[in-house]
């Protein structure tokens, strides 16, 4: 599942993962929680070898229960963290680094894999799932809003969460990683050209669950979840 910030795309794969039974992976907090190493170091972000070295020595695990996808830096927990401005403003240009995308997709491939022997299944959500980390994935979601509603929502979230926000600021965040991350030369965000697109302007979670959870069926890849 991909898509831009704002488009309920954790929400609603967390709550797919759980209804089907399967793995969950957030494959942005993987580089959020790099981010953030970078940031503690003192590294600048435009530094694409120092990065390199921190993403390298980053000692990162990454929970794939969708019910309590936990992050963290060898012993802490840095998942409330990893979500803060100072990371938010810095992780295009972390992600953005060739060699990182590579260490981070090599990660992400091996945890796909072991999840999917042992929960038979797995719900991938990121901004290059379905066009580089599992291209032969059975079902490739692209989910969209428009960028009001994204701002709404990143806003909501961020006040529940305890951030100071504005739809103003968060319009504008939203639509500077948007560019960032569509324009970088490593993996650009865009959908797959096998991908379902999915506008979730008008929709609650409920309704987009729902609609994913048709399509899942009619693929019949439900079929792990009813094994377990």
């Amino acid at each position: 599942m991909d898509g831009p910030s704002g488009t309920g795309k954790s929400t609603v794969a967390r709550r797919l993962a759980e209804t089907l039974g399967a793995a969950y992976l957030d494959t942005g907090a993987m580089y959020r929680a790099v981010t953030l190493a970078v940031l503690r170091t003192g590294v600048h972000a435009d530094d694409s070898a120092a990065v390199l070295r921190c993403a390298e020595a980053a000692d990162l695990r990454i929970g794939t229960d969708p019910g309590h996808a936990e992050v963290r830096l060898g012993d802490e927990d840095v998942s409330a963290e990893i979500r803060g401005p100072e990371v938010t403003a810095a992780v295009s240009a972390v992600s953005a680094v060739p060699a990182v995308r590579e260490l981070l997709v090599a990660a992400q491939r091996r945890i796909i894999s072991e999840a999917r022997g042992r929960r038979g299944g797995i719900v991938v959500e990121g901004r290059d799932i379905g066009t580089v980390v599992v291209p032969d994935a059975g079902l490739k979601v692209y989910l969209t809003a428009s960028a009001d509603a994204r701002a709404a929502r990143r806003t909501a979230q961020d006040t529940a969460a305890g951030r100071a926000s504005t739809v103003d600021a968060t319009r504008a965040d939203v639509e500077r990683r948007d560019r960032l991350d569509s324009t970088r030369v490593a993996s650009p965000l865009r959908p797959a050209v096998d991908a379902v697109e999915v506008d979730t302007t008008e929709l609650d979670v409920d309704g987009v669950l729902e609609h994913l959870l048709a399509m899942v069926r009619d693929r019949g890849l439900d079929h792990a979840a009813a094994n377990l």
